[in-house]
Formats: C-alpha cells, sequence, structure tokens
C-alpha cells in the first residue's frame, strides 16, 4: 500500500500554484482564516479599558510593596503610570474634540443668525419710520 510521505523541503511557489489539489480547497482555507471562538488574532492587546489596566497594575503595585518586593513594585508602578498617561491623552483629545464641535457653527445656527440679521433689519426700518 502506498502512503505519503512528509516533504523534506517546501519549495517556493513564485506566484504558481503547484500545491494540493483537493476538491473544496478554498472553503478549507476559509475556514482556518475565519475566527473561532470569536478569538481575535492580535495576542497581545487586552481587551480591558486603560482605565482598568491602571487600577489593575496600581494594586498590584501596592501588593508587590506590602510583601516587601520594591523592584517588582516600582515596575507594576511604571505599567500604572504608563496606562495614566494614556487616560490623560484621551481625556485632553476629548476635550479638544469637545471644543472644535462646539466651534463649528451648525446648520441650525447658521439659519438662526440669517434670521436674527432680517429681525434687525425691519426693526431698524421701523424706528427710521417712526422717526419721520
Amino acid at each position: 500500500m502506498y502512503q505519503n510521505r512528509p516533504k523534506r523541503f517546501r519549495r517556493r511557489s513564485n506566484g504558481r500554484s503547484h500545491g494540493p489539489r483537493d476538491n473544496g480547497g478554498m472553503q478549507t482555507r476559509l475556514r482556518s482564516n475565519s475566527f473561532s471562538n470569536s478569538q481575535t488574532r492580535n495576542h497581545f492587546r487586552t481587551p480591558q479599558s486603560a482605565e482598568k489596566l491602571f487600577e489593575k497594575y496600581n494594586t498590584l503595585a501596592k501588593e508587590a510593596l506590602t510583601s516587601g518586593d520594591k523592584t517588582l513594585s516600582e515596575n507594576y508602578f511604571q505599567h500604572a503610570d504608563h496606562f495614566m498617561r494614556i487616560i490623560e491623552n484621551k481625556n485632553i483629545n476629548q476635550n479638544q474634540n469637545r471644543i472644535q464641535a462646539d466651534d463649528k457653527p451648525t446648520e441650525e445656527d447658521k439659519h438662526l443668525v440669517k434670521n436674527s440679521n432680517v429681525n434687525q433689519n425691519t426693526t431698524i426700518e421701523k424706528k427710521e419710520e417712526k422717526k419721520e
């Protein structure tokens, strides 16, 4: 009986498709790339917010300090400081975005300004008519 032996050396395809030809190969490739169990590709980023991570590292640093490990506590304090800076930058960006949004006149504001100018012109005309 014939057995497939594993290839010792993998050759580069150079853009040619000399790979295994099986029916439904595209479907198996799509299944392997799809995310199962709602896992993301980036395993290094944590799904927690910066605020939660700040609290986490702060408490870890305090625990390490109480246990007497100054080096580990300093390491955790540096992590907490890093996340505090991220929080501060996020707050600054949010405040700048709010200020920019407040400074931009909306369509309603533009319409109100035009109407107020018309109203001012009519009141000035009425005052002039009364004087005459």
